[in-house]
């Protein structure tokens, strides 16, 4: 398991691009075969990229949960979110089988103990991108399709931010205990995910970016708005951002994103909005 502990904003001031990216970016997330996890001491948030091709692959493959969780298994505290950005995939929760398809959700609460995932065809492997929070209650496991979320289509072509946000894992939809998670699509032309950019200081934030085709990348804006930094993303890679940073990208064409929160309150609206001008 890759442990990344906490960065303050002052430090990030003087980051080399090499150090920002060890400290915030997540690459090479889907391995044949492989649970990849990266815990971030930020909320302790954890990222996993499941990727079964030839053998069912158990949540907690390779993970030592007493030395990394001090538990008897993964959620027996946690919660966790899932996408489908791959093939056709199966995930089976404590017995009880779901099929999970491209832009599929599947939301499993606390105490789930026996998870496992496996892929429908295995030359189109599935590839589930997680993100787990810690969690002090339970609710109820449940497979979310495109259709069942909130859908929220906002921007406009002139500003090139024309998108939909789907909210899958939100109060609108379903209960949880703090973890909110949900898939922005922009419309071909649009390259801006947010702008004007916020920050959140009481919630941080896990992006994926992914359906970039070909050598595109998104540059994703973040540090304080009045000491931006950028990281160069490539499709499929993932990026922590502090309450403190910002969080924006531009892409060089067209692309989806996953967000994940967590932290004091489920308020998807709970911004601090900065004014483009005021950005440095």
């Amino acid at each position: 398991m890759d442990i990344r502990y906490s960065a303050n904003q002052r430090d990030v001031k003087r980051y080399t691009t090499k150090e920002l990216r060890d400290e915030f970016l997540i690459t090479e997330l889907y391995q044949p075969d492989k649970v990849t996890t990266v815990y971030s001491h930020v909320d302790r948030m954890v990222t996993f990229g499941i990727m079964p091709v030839s053998r069912t692959l158990a949540l907690d493959d390779g993970i030592d949960i007493w030395a990394n969780f001090g538990t008897s298994y993964l959620l027996e505290r946690r919660e966790i979110g899932l996408f489908n950005i791959g093939g056709a995939g199966i995930c089976i929760v404590d017995g009880t089988e779901y099929k999970i398809n491209n832009k599929d959700c599947l939301y499993i609460t606390r105490g789930a103990e026996n998870i496992s995932f496996s892929s429908t065809d295995r030359s189109v492997p599935a590839k589930f991108y997680g993100v787990s929070a810690p969690a002090h209650c339970s609710y109820e496991t449940k497979l979310l399709t495109l259709a069942d979320a909130a859908k929220n289509p906002v921007g406009d072509t002139a500003t090139s931010n024309k998108r939909v946000i789907y909210q899958f894992i939100h109060p609108d939809v379903l209960p949880t205990c703090q973890l909110l998670m949900g898939m922005t699509i922009l419309e071909p032309g649009s390259v801006w995910n947010t702008m004007p950019l916020h920050t959140h200081e009481r919630r941080m934030e896990i992006y994926t970016y992914f359906d970039l085709e070909d050598d595109n990348v998104v540059f994703h804006l973040m540090g304080e708005p009045t000491e931006t930094r950028h990281l160069v993303i490539q499709n499929e890679d993932a990026v922590i951002s502090p309450s403190w940073s910002a969080h924006s990208g531009c892409g060089t064409a067209s692309y989806s994103f996953i967000w994940a929160m967590g932290g004091e309150n489920q308020a998807f609206t709970d911004m601090d909005v900065v004014k483009t001008t005021e950005l440095r």
